[in-house]
């Protein structure tokens, strides 16, 4: 018999599978950090309760039937190290809620931060009216881009079908259909070309040294999503290279690099990066303007 069927409350059984979290030195970075923070959310999203739930209620007893749910998923979670997300099929990022699974990235990025402050200040005298996310993935940077810009079209691309279909759902979920355009495209190859006053990106940028070295929990991410050659730099070197053809004259760069941060600085000591700092934590995003990435063309034009 499983020891969860000793525990009788919600409170019970996040200790417990804090615990057991614990005992078996679970990675976390997939929208937590600790191993209480991990069982919150799973026990909580499977049984239907919100994240703001009084403290009170955490003394609510549970039926036998949602012990067995949750130990079902405890240990999965334990077993397989699969991270939450993919356990409930729900991350939230700029405050919402989206649909994901192993079809792509869980959503993480600190770029959330900067949409819900709509790119101030650099978008602040600018009426943003298209904006590109590439790599698109669940669609979290589109949507929620779209929601920070009620009146701007957002183009949202990805060369992979499947992340393409995970992002339907969410286009359909958040009801941005009409404002939201999906594209299968290999960065902008096939891409009309288009002037965008925000192009945004988390694409891979995970180098070989770090993939080899993954936790297991981003294993069961798509390796497509996250290697990029050994630097960890394929894909924001071509961003870079071909992005000032979309951008318009006052537009803006943003894009992820994470911890590629530093070799992608020292291949390119004379431009200008400003790289972000974020209330909430995290790093690794540089911002360029369009005049910036312009100047910069000839530090790119020998780059393989």
């Amino acid at each position: 018999m499983s020891e969860i069927n000793e525990l009788q409350t919600l409170r019970d059984i996040i200790r417990w599978a804090t615990s057991r979290f614990n005992e078996a030195g679970l990675y976390y970075g997939h929208g937590t950090e600790t191993a209480w923070d991990e069982a919150f959310a799973l026990v909580l999203h499977t049984l239907h309760l919100p994240h703001d739930i009084s403290i009170l209620a955490l003394d609510a007893r549970v039926t036998e039937r949602e012990r067995t749910q949750l130990d079902t998923l405890i240990q999965k979670r334990i077993k397989d190290r699969i991270p939450v997300p993919y356990l409930t099929h729900e991350a939230w990022f700029a405050e919402m809620p989206f649909f994901v699974d192993e079809r792509v990235l869980i959503p993480r990025s600190p770029i959330a931060e900067m949409i819900q402050h709509q790119f101030r200040p650099w978008m602040e005298k600018v009426h943003v009216e298209n904006i590109l996310d590439l790599c698109t993935g669940s669609a979290c940077i589109a949507i929620a881009c779209a929601k920070a810009f009620a009146d701007a079209h957002v183009d949202a691309s990805d060369i992979s079908v499947d992340a393409l279909a995970v992002a339907k759902i969410n286009v359909l979920r958040h009801g941005v259909e009409d404002q939201v355009e999906l594209h299968q495209s290999d960065l902008f190859k096939q891409l009309p070309i288009k002037k965008y006053d925000i192009i945004v990106s988390n694409p891979p940028y995970v180098d070989a040294e770090d993939m080899a070295d993954l936790p297991a929990e981003f294993l069961h991410e798509p390796k497509l999503a996250l290697a990029a050659g050994n630097l960890g730099l394929d894909y924001a070197v071509k961003i870079l290279q071909m992005a000032d053809q979309y951008l318009s004259e006052n537009g803006i760069l943003v894009v992820e690099v994470g911890n590629s941060e530093f070799a992608l600085a020292e291949q390119f000591p004379e431009i200008p990066f400003t790289w972000m700092e974020f209330q909430n934590g995290g790093g690794g995003v540089f911002m360029l303007t369009a005049k910036e990435l312009r100047q910069s063309k000839k530090f790119l034009a020998n780059t393989v």
